[in-house]
């Protein structure tokens, strides 16, 4: 089976290697402190007698299960933890194309890249939507692509690359169509602490058994080097994800389990709006030089990302690497996210740098 290595590797990579300071935009890896309660967990997880150092139940343990169904208002048993969302969104793929309802799974235009890498590595068929200038999707467009051979709707709220959040509507819609084709909604949620809209809605809130949830606390703890993450799976679904599950890594690890749950219990919900905030802070300054520079953008709803196209500079892999040795700054190709941005670049705010790049691109391009 082939399928393409991500190009985010290509790009770090170059960016590692240039002969000059390069401002990092490229990855989502969350430059703030990750609570403090977590760090405190992982100090005492130090501690621990010699059988905590051992596998750990290879569907989680079983506490950190049982706090996520209690606050995502599910049965403990079809919450999986896994080796970060990536994994949850592996895992919900799979389970999705192993039914024999069909091959295809239909993705948006715009793409986070690694969704359809999986669909290729799991055999199954992408096909594409696409959204709107806002980076919305419209279920209309869904329903007239879904077909008897779609396995799988997959879509990502708040949205990477675009930033946009899907209203509760949308997500009933999909639904809707999920069952209608019995196939599976795969609604990937890692970024819903990052909702500056207030328009997020889980799928959770939609009784199904059509979708899957994926979610995990890179992003909303800054812990993407943890690797704890997790998809709630329909109860007639979950047994042969477990297995998919102990197959593929046994389980994920015992320390970080232990540690986001301690920081579960003990942080305080003003650490998830001050890191809000500083997106905020930084969304409007790194969109108020672009707006001088010229350059067309999207203000994002959620998550931590925004897409820019400037005159005469499309968002190629080419232009991606002359914007590393030439202005010192790292972003994303467009094309790299589907056909209808590869005008566009895509950068990450997540470095206090933001004003500096932002000046630099403007100095460049503007």
């Amino acid at each position: 089976m082939e399928y393409e290595t991500p190009l985010f590797f290509r790009v770090m990579a170059y960016a590692n290697e240039a002969d000059r300071d390069v401002v990092d935009m490229v990855s989502g890896n969350p430059d703030w402190d990750p609570p403090a309660a977590l760090r405190e967990g992982l100090r005492e997880y130090a501690d621990l007698e010699p059988d905590a150092f051992q596998y750990p139940p290879s569907v989680g343990l079983r506490a950190l299960r049982e706090e996520i169904a209690a606050r995502r208002g599910v049965d403990v048993e079809q919450v999986v933890i896994t080796n970060g969302a990536g994994e949850a969104n592996y895992l919900a793929m799979a389970r999705a194309l192993e039914r024999d309802r069909g091959e295809e799974i239909l993705l948006t235009d715009p793409v986070y890249p690694y969704y359809p890498g999986k669909t290729t590595m799991l055999g199954g068929r992408p096909a594409y939507v696409a959204t709107d200038e806002t980076g919305r999707l419209d279920p209309a467009a869904v329903r007239e692509a879904a077909s008897e051979d779609t396995a799988a709707i997959v879509v990502n709220s708040p949205n990477n690359p675009t930033g946009a959040v899907y209203p509760e509507k949308t997500i009933r819609e999909l639904v809707t169509i999920a069952e209608a084709h019995d196939a599976i909604l795969v609604s990937d949620e890692v970024y819903d602490h990052f909702d500056y809209a207030g328009a997020f809605s889980s799928a959770l809130g939609i009784e199904s058994n059509h979708r899957i949830v994926t979610n995990g606390f890179s992003k909303s703890m800054a812990i993407t080097g943890l690797r704890v993450g997790y998809a709630v799976f329909p109860h007639h679904l979950v047994e042969n994800a477990r297995g998919r599950h102990m197959l593929v890594n046994v389980a994920t690890t015992r320390p970080g389990q232990y540690a986001v749950l301690k920081a579960l219990h003990e942080t305080d919900p003003d650490y998830y709006e001050r890191n809000r905030e500083r997106l905020r802070e930084r969304i409007d300054a790194f969109t108020e030089a672009l707006e001088a520079a010229g350059a067309e953008y999207t203000r994002p709803e959620g998550s931590f990302y925004v897409m820019a196209r400037f005159d005469g500079f499309p968002g190629t892999v080419e232009n991606t690497f002359e914007l590393i040795d030439e202005a010192g700054v790292a972003g994303m190709p467009g094309s790299g996210f589907g056909d209808s941005r590869e005008d566009w670049l895509r950068f990450a705010l997540v470095t206090p740098r933001v004003e500096e790049a932002a000046d630099r691109l403007a100095g460049y391009l503007g």
